[in-house]
């Protein structure tokens, strides 16, 4: 079976230009009927000596799509990014989180680093085929497809 039809991919957040300011409004995740998420987080240019890292909070409660309501930091979390980890990836997996919802954070701070994407994908579903979730513009699944025009 594909990998697609058991997660639910969604935007964690939209790209952010250069800048050193905390993104701190990324969509919250409800994790209800999910073992767990993983959130993917690409950047492109970071300026030398960036302190940028990213990581997760928790909350039983959100206040709204794009904030917790008394979010907690998940201990060991934390991923520093490299001032020259410029066009790489930064991958957190959180499995069976304790608290409903979910929140990746992204700091940035003293000289500017772009954020090209933040995609969350939750796993485990208790319940399947995971529908695609609202983010999702398309997709496809293939399975052993011959060759021939795409």
């Amino acid at each position: 079976m594909n990998l697609s039809r058991k997660i639910s991919t969604q935007i964690a957040h939209a790209p952010v230009a250069a800048g050193s300011s905390d993104v701190t409004d990324c969509n919250v995740v409800d994790m209800q009927g999910y073992d767990g998420c993983r959130f993917i987080v690409g950047f492109g240019a970071i300026t030398a000596n960036a302190v940028t890292s990213i990581k997760v909070q928790q909350a039983a409660v959100k206040a709204s799509d794009t904030a917790l309501t008394s979010g907690a930091d998940l201990e060991g979390t934390s991923i520093t990014v490299a001032d020259d980890g410029d066009n790489k990836i930064y991958i957190i997996d959180i499995f069976k989180p304790r608290e409903r919802y979910l929140q990746l954070r992204i700091l940035r701070a003293t000289q500017n680093a772009v954020v090209d994407f933040a995609i969350a994908e939750r796993y485990g579903a208790r319940k399947l085929p995971v529908t695609a979730h609202a983010d999702v513009g398309g997709g496809e699944n293939h399975v052993s497809p011959a060759e021939g025009t795409a």
